[in-house]
């Protein structure tokens, strides 16, 4: 199973109150037909039905569990308080490798 066809999904509780879910896998991309060509792997928060902030990482589809690594270090992260919701605060977490 890779992140082309199944995501990776974690919620997390904010601080302040409400949720995010934070969403790893191979984003949509309307330009290819041949959906096994994509390769990018993106973390995004989604709050509601919009993406409030969206990075690009080093993952490759295939790196599942790596991915789950990095959804739950990001949900850690949020729920206590050390970083907020915006694509800056992702970049630290989306070069690591694990």
């Amino acid at each position: 199973m890779t992140l082309l066809g199944t995501p990776v999904e974690e919620h997390a509780k904010l601080p302040g109150g409400g949720s995010v879910v934070i969403w790893v896998g191979v984003p949509d991309d309307p330009y290819y037909d041949d959906k096994s060509q994509l390769t990018t792997v993106d973390i995004q928060l989604h709050e509601g039905n919009g993406i409030v902030a969206s990075m690009e990482t080093v993952l490759d589809p295939d790196q599942r569990s790596e991915a789950l690594q990095l959804a739950r270090a990001v949900k850690a992260a949020i729920e206590a308080g050390e970083i907020g919701l915006h694509a800056q605060e992702l970049e630290r977490f989306a070069d690591q490798l694990r």
